[in-house]
């Protein structure tokens, strides 16, 4: 029986080329460092409102300072205040830069040819670099800041470090995963609302993931986040184990990466158009 050739129609929609790995043509345009720019800036806000945000609940539960037991926004707004500034952040910067924030949404997104190598690595250094600044600027402002904590990620007693490199890799596979289905161009194409919603799954992704990880590792899931407050703290418990934030990032984003792009895109509807187009198999 022949086959209908209506019943397959061509792509509605385009895959953008890879990115090439070293794009230097790139240093020579004003969008570039618009761009780095932008994640210099949305790095330097997202740290500055999320960790003010843990300073200033640690302060209104402690009840040494007349605090209350129950006092501030608890655990629930401080994942809040993450997601929400991840979905306010990428919103406004999407169209600039691309809305990483995050070495490991960068990272993944290198592996997946969607940004050069020259923009992932200058990325990784800005969004460093403004994290170091929000929270030098949460100190500035806050007299409290080192009494407590300084929001810095530390592994929580009780777990090992095999549970808290695990519980990054996975929070970590959530973010990536979703910032790549919430971006897919196939999705775009069909779903003309997405790209307007795209912000919000991501911020969502964030919100949840602080949620189950919090009591575990404080929740990094973002190495220049981890970094920053490492920095400014620069105490020692602050830096003790402090790789399991940016190996289990930048694991759990190559495995979001490989899933997205291997086995539920390119790979998978390659191995079955190959299936089907060979009736001896």
């Amino acid at each position: 029986m022949a086959k209908d050739p209506e019943a397959f129609p061509g792509k509605d929609y385009h895959d953008p080329p890879p990115a090439p790995l070293f794009d230097t043509v790139e240093l020579t345009k004003w969008s570039f460092y618009r761009a780095l720019i932008a994640e210099f800036i949305a790095t330097l806000l997202f740290l500055y409102v999320t960790i003010a945000t843990v300073i200033g609940y640690k302060i209104q539960s402690d009840t040494k300072m007349n605090g209350e037991v129950c006092g501030g926004v608890g655990v629930l707004g401080i994942a809040w205040a993450f997601g929400g500034m991840i979905f306010i952040l990428v919103y406004c910067t999407a169209g600039i830069s691309g809305g990483h924030i995050n070495p490991a949404v960068t990272f993944g997104l290198f592996l997946a040819r969607k940004v050069s190598l020259i923009r992932a690595v200058l990325y990784m250094v800005v969004q460093s670099l403004g994290a170091i600044a929000g929270v030098a600027l949460v100190k500035a402002l806050n007299s409290s800041y080192e009494t407590y904590g300084g929001g810095a990620n530390e592994l929580s007693a009780g777990y090992s470090a095999g549970v808290g490199l695990s519980a990054e890799i996975i929070g970590t596979f959530v973010l990536v995963y979703t910032v790549f289905s919430a971006t897919d161009p196939k999705r775009n194409a069909r779903d003309s609302h997405v790209p307007v919603l795209a912000p919000l799954p991501i911020g969502f992704a964030v919100f949840i993931v602080h949620l189950a990880t919090i009591p575990i590792t404080g929740t990094g899931i973002n190495p220049a986040r981890s970094l920053g407050a490492a920095v400014i703290y620069n105490q020692d418990k602050a830096w003790d184990k402090h790789w399991i934030f940016w190996v289990g990032p930048f694991i759990g984003a190559a495995i979001a990466a490989f899933y997205h792009q291997f086995i539920l895109r390119a790979g998978a509807a390659k191995a079955l158009g190959s299936f089907r187009s060979n009736p001896h198999v």
